[in-house]
């Protein structure tokens, strides 16, 4: 009876773990390296169609196993070719066991290296990396194809040092390489991005000729692209005598990486337009996101259109790419259009459609898109787990979080940043110690990039000492560039601009942080907030120097920057002169002319958003509700036209924050009774904020029965806020009600509740002087509260009077006044004036309002110096001249 011989169960593995390291340059030679070598086991699966190969069709291959005797009738007339056809039919079919078969009987049979080439081949496209060098290592006379075979599988293994060290091995067996060895070696170097090796083969290859190959020069441009080295890129693909599109496609994507977004739009302009020169998908999707950056909205449409007439919609990839776009720069009505109409659809184009929903504001439609969805991996929960929390639903990523790691989904970076995201978004200091807890359990507390997050979830929840703690205790021998933003994040954030500025300079001084377009955006904000303005020029021109001006967002903060530092003109200039702008630069412009109190221009500005081709946010109504107030002529009518319209035109549903606006308008024009009647009419809850409003104005025009009325809603929701008790009380004492404001203020003191420090600063040789009420602390104090003394008798000889309505401590009149007179925006006042030349500017800042003694006092003070001070206060600016003020008293 014939045995049967089963095939092995296991397969014996002679692929070195690790190839040795080079360690010399490529045009030198060095010592060979010998390798121990064990033959691969002969497998015996021969099929019915080894043992009669010349008689059996191809559907015979899948036959019982054939037996000795069989083989040994016909090993002795199998030659090159029948081995060879074995191979194609093994590939064809996808039989491994066919494959080791011959492999078997080749390493009987001694055959060709052409023979031995093919094996390989055909055990690589298997994906048997192990198993196709057991058979390059058994050659007598492996050439340049065995190599380049093996070089380019290493390669795309991610074993980039094993498929360097086999072209060395190439090299000193004098086996010329080939243009796809060349391709095989340089994607080793771009996988590590090995720039230095590639510079030596890019000479190797220009030295033997083959740049002239379209394939060696398009992967040494790929290398240089991925290694940043645009100048190479762009030389090389000048200096190429042939080009194909893969060529064109490389130094589209490489404009792209350098955000040079124009160029790559009028390189596309450029290509050559023939039958032979096919423009595919990738150079289509690579320019539809040149246009989602910049944004260049008529481009990509014309894109999108220029598909449609070659017949390249119906492609998935470049599909997704369309709808990408069109979350980005369109409508949600684009998107929907596109997916509609796509015949294919996989994880991506679901993911993508499901994240238009989110970047549109439609929570409810992107969860049912998520819940339909036929696939969904890691990705989707992350971009469903972001989007949550880019739309204030924090609640509902904690849920999703817990959700994934109950399923066991994969958790990267992304998916803890976004739940620590949320963390923050709900103030939960409780879950945030648990996700805490969690990372450092999974030893996930050495990633920079959740350690950053961590941070910014205990910044977001008040907990700085914490977050100080966590930043300290971050080992100084491992990058922190991405820790130190989000402290510097975290610190401008929490109203800390001090901290931010001195942790900017320290890191600045140590070279430990990226000045990337995040923390460029973040410091030009803390040089806004302080008014900075020296500070802000310098970031300005770092901004140009390192091309990150044209990031849209650092854009954005240069102009509230300038805004907010008293130069409104600048802030203007640098707006006209961006290429794009988004609905943020637009409300950027439109704050800072409502700083400066210029309504008109404010609404000059709306005139000009109406008619751009972008659809204004709840931010940009809010802004246009509060210019009403410093228009020049009385628009309350126009004013509630376009709060009525905000839902039915611009489909923006009024929030608390535009009905606190409203009602700041009406109560600016002295419209107390209708601004009530509008809050009590509200279709829902109307929030503090909204009684708050009401309840300024009434100051303002002295009305204490609709304030007192205001008073007690605000308190009854929120009975600890000591603005509210401040306002009331200076309500009825400005109104000569003392006893009611006496009332007050021992409310306030049995309550434990007390003011917010206020504070106000000037800004002298690049530092920030900062002051508060009664503060010593200068180290020029004595030469400030002689010059004050002296700035107050004047004042007080020129008509100014005191009024200590503004002084809520229970103390004699004249210590009232010695504490008013001690107030910071005096103080700082005073320490401009002393420092600065006559001439110059006398400029400081206030963190909150500026209290009605202190406004008098300053317009005093410019008629008995003669100088102009200008003050920025929560208001907005103050332009004190000749006794009066840029707000006419209304603030």
């Amino acid at each position: 009876m014939a045995t049967v011989i089963q095939p092995p169960t296991t397969s014996v593995s002679h692929f070195p773990s690790k190839l040795p390291l080079r360690s010399f340059s490529l045009f030198k030679t060095k010592p060979h390296i010998c390798y121990v070598h064990c033959p691969p086991v002969a497998s015996s699966i021969f099929r019915p169609l080894i043992s009669s190969h010349l008689s059996l069709s191809e559907h015979e291959i899948h036959k019982p196993a054939f037996t000795l005797d069989s083989f040994h009738d016909c090993q002795d007339t199998i030659d090159a070719d029948d081995l060879l056809h074995w191979l194609r039919l093994s590939i064809k079919y996808a039989d491994v066991e066919l494959i080791r078969a011959v492999h078997a009987l080749f390493h009987k049979l001694q055959h060709s290296t052409r023979v031995g080439n093919c094996l390989i081949s055909a055990y690589l496209k298997m994906g048997f990396l192990v198993d196709a060098y057991g058979v390059f290592t058994g050659l007598h006379r492996p050439d340049v194809v065995s190599y380049t075979a093996l070089i380019s599988s290493l390669a795309k293994e991610n074993r980039e040092s094993e498929a360097v060290e086999l072209f060395f091995r190439m090299r000193r067996a004098c086996i010329e390489p080939n243009d796809y060895s060349f391709v095989g070696i340089v994607t080793a170097c771009i996988r590590v991005l090995d720039f230095e090796l590639g510079l030596q083969v890019h000479a190797l290859a220009l030295k033997m000729g083959f740049l002239d190959s379209v394939f060696v020069a398009n992967t040494l441009m790929a290398l240089y692209s991925n290694c940043g080295s645009l100048d190479y890129v762009v030389q090389l693909f000048d200096e190429m005598g042939h080009r194909d599109i893969a060529s064109w496609n490389t130094l589209l994507s490489s404009f792209v990486k350098e955000s040079l977004y124009d160029k790559a739009l009028q390189l596309f302009r450029n290509l050559p337009q023939d039958d032979k020169f096919k423009i595919d998908h990738f150079t289509l999707s690579t320019l539809l996101t040149a246009c989602t950056e910049s944004p260049a909205v008529m481009d990509g449409r014309g894109i999108h259109g220029y598909s449609i007439r070659i017949g390249l919609e119906g492609n998935l990839s470049l599909s997704n790419a369309i709808i990408r776009f069109y979350t980005r720069c369109g409508s949600l009505k684009d998107v929907v259009a596109v997916f509609e109409r796509m015949a294919m659809r996989d994880v991506v184009t679901w993911t993508e459609m499901m994240t238009a929903y989110l970047e549109f504001g439609c929570v409810d439609l992107a969860v049912e898109i998520f819940e339909k969805m036929p696939e969904i991996n890691h990705v989707s929960y992350n971009a469903l787990l972001d989007g949550f929390c880019r739309n204030g639903e924090g609640l509902k990523a904690l849920n999703l979080f817990i959700e994934m790691a109950q399923e066991g989904i994969e958790l990267s970076d992304s998916a803890f940043t976004s739940v620590l995201n949320a963390c923050g978004l709900l103030a939960r200091l409780d879950i945030s110690r648990q996700i805490h807890g969690f990372v450092v359990k999974f030893g996930f507390m050495l990633n920079a990039i959740i350690e950053a997050a961590l941070i910014d979830a205990y910044m977001r929840c008040g907990r700085m000492k914490d977050a100080d703690k966590m930043f300290s205790s971050w080992p100084t021998d491992r990058d922190s560039s991405i820790i130190q933003t989000s402290m510097l994040c975290g610190y401008a954030r929490n109203g800390m601009p001090d901290e931010a500025i001195s942790l900017f300079h320290r890191s600045q001084h140590e070279g430990n942080m990226v000045l990337d377009e995040v923390a460029l955006s973040s410091i030009l904000g803390v040089c806004g907030t302080l008014g900075f303005l020296e500070m802000g020029k310098q970031l300005h021109c770092r901004a140009i120097k390192t091309e990150l001006v044209a990031d849209l967002g650092v854009g954005n903060s240069i102009v509230s920057m300038y805004s907010k530092c008293y130069n409104i003109i600048d802030a203007i200039r640098f707006f006209n002169r961006m290429p794009t702008h988004d609905i943020i630069s637009w409300n950027a412009l439109i704050a800072g002319h409502l700083l400066h109190r210029q309504g008109d221009e404010a609404l000059a500005v709306w005139s000009r958003l109406k008619k751009a081709d972008l659809q204004p946010d709840a931010v940009t109504f809010m802004l246009i509700l509060s210019s009403y107030k410093h228009t020049s002529s009385n628009l309350v009518n126009e004013c509630q036209v376009l709060f009525h319209s905000m839902k039915k035109v611009h489909n923006t549903e009024p929030s608390s924050e535009h009905f606190a606006a409203l009602v700041s308008v009406l109560g600016s024009w002295g419209l107390l009774e209708e601004a009530e009647q509008l809050i009590l009419n509200m279709p829902f809850e109307p929030e503090a904020s909204v009684w708050r409003a009401l309840l300024d104005s009434c100051r303002l025009h002295l009305n204490t029965n609709v304030g007192k009325r205001t008073a007690k809603r605000i308190l009854a929701m929120e009975p600890q806020d000591p603005s509210t008790y401040v306002l009331v009380s200076n309500l009825y004492s400005a109104s000569g009600r003392w006893h009611c404001s006496d009332i007050v203020r021992d409310n306030m003191r049995e309550k434990g509740i007390k003011k917010h420090p206020c504070r106000s600063w000037a800004i002298h040789q690049n530092r920030v002087h900062s002051f508060f009420v009664r503060d010593k602390s200068h180290p020029q104090t004595k030469d400030i509260y002689s010059g004050l003394e002296i700035l107050i008798l004047e004042c007080l000889k020129a008509g100014y009077e005191p009024d200590t309505s503004f002084v809520l401590h229970e103390v004699e009149e004249h210590q009232k006044k010695d504490f008013l007179f001690c107030h910071s925006a005096k103080l700082a006042a005073t320490y401009a004036l002393l420092m600065t030349r006559p001439g110059e500017p006398v400029q400081i800042f206030k963190n909150i309002l500026l209290c009605g003694d202190c406004h008098t006092f300053l317009k005093y003070v410019t008629v008995v110096t003669g100088r102009d001070i200008s003050v920025r206060d929560a208001s907005g600016f103050h332009f004190f001249a000749n006794g009066h003020c840029s707000c006419k008293d209304y603030w």
